[in-house]
């Protein structure tokens, strides 16, 4: 497991699935990530089956925050798209429990992913996509130091309508983990 300050990730187990489902059956949940349509059981079960075939590095996280000495789950994570050669990854975060959001768990589960993908996967590159109307996802991922590159226009499609995509990412060169203790916005 990865620990952050009041979080940590962990290999999503087939236990996690009826929440996974409930989240990813919550249109507000659903807003922003790349799954437009609901989702059944069966469904979840088939993605955790092939989930199970991938690489252990493209295989996701668990989010859990701890609470009263439990942990409980919020959200999943992880790296996909992987490039070898230039050894790029991009990122992916959800967090299902809507009572858990604007907490600053993005943030530090962003931040966890930058010194797993830097330090353990000896990633260069990390990126993500996000939504033009995502300001919340923008915010936290400008917090843990992802730097705008650019706009995919009109490049994804939600609610009857066409939305921009941006694009963000770190370079282990621009990456200082010293200066996420010392962040008073952290």
């Amino acid at each position: 497991m990865f620990y952050g300050d009041r979080i940590r990730l962990r290999r999503d187990e087939r236990s996690d699935l009826p929440k996974f489902v409930e989240w990813l059956n919550d249109p507000h949940v659903r807003r922003f990530i790349s799954l437009h349509l609901p989702i059944s059981q069966a469904n979840e079960e088939g993605w955790f089956e092939h989930m199970l075939t991938l690489p252990q590095a493209e295989q996701p996280f668990a989010i859990e925050i701890s609470e009263k000495g439990d942990w409980r789950l919020i959200g999943n994570c992880g790296f996909f798209d992987f490039d070898q050669r230039v050894r790029s990854a991009e990122v992916g975060i959800l967090i299902g429990d809507k009572t858990s959001w604007n907490k600053g768990y993005g943030t530090e589960v962003m931040r966890l992913l930058l010194r797993i993908g830097f330090e353990t996967l000896n990633l260069n590159r990390i990126f993500l996509r996000v939504d033009r109307d995502n300001l919340g996802g923008i915010r936290a991922y400008e917090k843990a130091g992802f730097i705008h590159e650019g706009c995919f226009r009109q490049g994804t499609y939600r609610e009857n309508r066409y939305e921009d995509m941006l694009f963000m990412s770190v370079l282990h060169s621009e990456w200082h983990p010293d200066e996420e203790k010392n962040d008073p916005n952290a």
